[in-house]
């Protein structure tokens, strides 16, 4: 599953393919993925993911060297800070990363600019940092949603290269928005 593909093959489908079509429906090993049209966004349609609270503050104290607000696991970890300059200015224990026993760590905190800014980082599977993970929102709009008495969101996740995510949590549905953009049109010719 790529969000970031799927984002791109709807942006085309709707775009330059003329499909009028209110949705699209993508089959995929994950399931379907349902993209429909809001303006000039893109909305992926994903399961939430349930986070569970858990007492590894100690422990993320050591990976990070800064103490977290507070821990929750799903697919991932979801690290809680205080503010963003924490997040911002992170850095990490590869190795204590390394032996983690989910897929990555997510960690996220309050923003001046966006509800919230986040970063994910899962380098045992060759990813020291993810620039935008579709996946991690669906994580993050249940902590936030109780964080923020709020279902809808204007986040960013800030890795080096990041990028904008819009999201909503519609009952156990996570809704993340999108903008695509044409930067290339070329043409193959066989034979």
């Amino acid at each position: 599953m790529c969000g970031h593909a799927t984002l791109a093959s709807a942006y085309v489908i709707f775009n330059e393919l003329g499909y009028s079509n209110d949705s699209i429906i993508f089959d995929s090993k994950s399931g379907e993925l349902i993209v429909t049209q809001e303006g000039e966004l893109l909305c992926m349609d994903f399961p939430a993911q349930s986070i569970t609270q858990v007492d590894k503050i100690e422990h993320f104290s050591k990976i990070f060297g800064v103490k977290p607000l507070a821990i929750y696991k799903s697919m991932d970890y979801l690290v809680i800070f205080e503010d963003e300059k924490m997040v911002e200015s992170i850095t990490f224990d590869k190795e204590a990363l390394n032996a983690l026993d989910l897929r990555g760590v997510i960690v996220s905190a309050p923003s001046q600019e966006y509800d919230f800014i986040c970063r994910f980082f899962a380098p045992k599977y060759g990813i020291d940092e993810d620039p935008v993970t579709g996946s991690a929102y669906t994580q993050l709009v249940n902590y936030w949603k109780e964080a923020l008495s709020q279902n809808s969101f204007h986040s960013k996740q800030i890795s080096p290269r990041g990028g904008e995510v819009i999201c909503e949590l519609q009952g156990n549905r996570c809704i993340i928005k999108g903008k695509g953009v044409k930067y290339l049109e070329g043409e193959i010719r066989l034979g």
